[in-house]
Order: structure tokens, then C-alpha cells, then sequence
């Protein structure tokens, strides 16, 4: 049982978004941009009240992501890019995107703060950025 509802059709757009934003980062990579995915349609705050399905997360206009304006995005994910999706579907994080509902690639260092949300962490060329618990209580949420 995922911590998200998510149809096979779910879990191969995750799967094909995950790849598209960070293949270049690997395996680990892709995981965490899965994370902060899976973050937003379970966080029901800030920017993501009205997310209820990975499809939502995924297209959300504005606040999507990128990847999703690109041909790559649209081809087929292969087994490796289903596997991690389902992975962060069912529950697994990873630091630094646990929590985070953000990130992007800055050119240089991680600015500290990026729309008001604090830095927790970089991996390879992807900063990211998590909540107070205070003001998205909804990530914090166990499982």
C-alpha cells in the first residue's frame, strides 16, 4: 500500500517525470525528485492545496515542473524508472528531499532560501527545499 493512491498510469507518469528531471543524478537522484513529488500531492499546503493525484502534481500550472515542456518527458519510462517510482510511492525518503517540497538547479552554491522555504541539502546539481512543520504539518505525516 503506497502513501499515495496511484493508478499504473500514476506510477508510469512519476516514473517518466522522475527521469526526465534528474536521470543525469541517478538512481538516488531520481528517488529524491520522486520524494518531493509524492511530498506534494500528500502535503496539502502552501502551493499544493489543490493536488490530489500524481497527475495533478505532475501537470500543475503554475509551480510544475519543467521536464514536462520536453519531448523526453513523453517517452516511455523504462522498469528501472517504474521501480523508483514505486519505491517513493510506497513510502521510501530520502534526505535531503524527506520533507522537501522544492527543488531546482542552480547555477552555483544553494542560495539558502529559495521562495521562502530553507535550504536542507544538496545532491549533485539538485538543491532542496523543505517546510517548516509549522507551516505544512501535512509532510511531516507518518506513514
Amino acid at each position: 500500500m503506497g502513501v499515495i493512491q496511484a493508478t499504473e498510469e500514476d506510477v508510469e507518469l512519476l516514473a517518466r517525470l522522475i527521469r526526465a528531471e534528474a536521470e543525469g543524478e541517478g538512481d538516488l537522484g531520481m528517488l529524491m525528485v520522486g520524494n518531493v513529488g509524492v511530498n506534494r500531492v500528500r502535503s496539502n499546503c502552501l502551493d499544493f492545496t489543490q493536488l490530489r493525484t500524481v497527475s495533478d502534481m505532475v501537470f500543475q500550472s503554475p509551480g510544475g515542473f519543467e521536464a514536462t515542456q520536453k519531448g523526453y518527458f513523453y517517452k516511455r519510462a523504462r522498469p528501472i524508472d517504474i521501480r523508483l517510482a514505486r519505491e517513493v510511492i510506497n513510502g521510501k525518503r530520502y534526505h535531503p528531499a524527506s520533507y522537501s517540497l522544492w527543488f531546482f538547479k542552480p547555477a552555483a552554491d544553494c542560495p539558502a532560501q529559495w521562495f521562502d522555504q530553507w535550504n536542507v541539502g544538496r545532491y549533485k546539481s539538485h538543491c532542496f527545499y523543505q517546510p517548516t512543520e509549522s507551516d505544512c504539518a501535512g509532510v511531516y505525516n507518518t506513514f
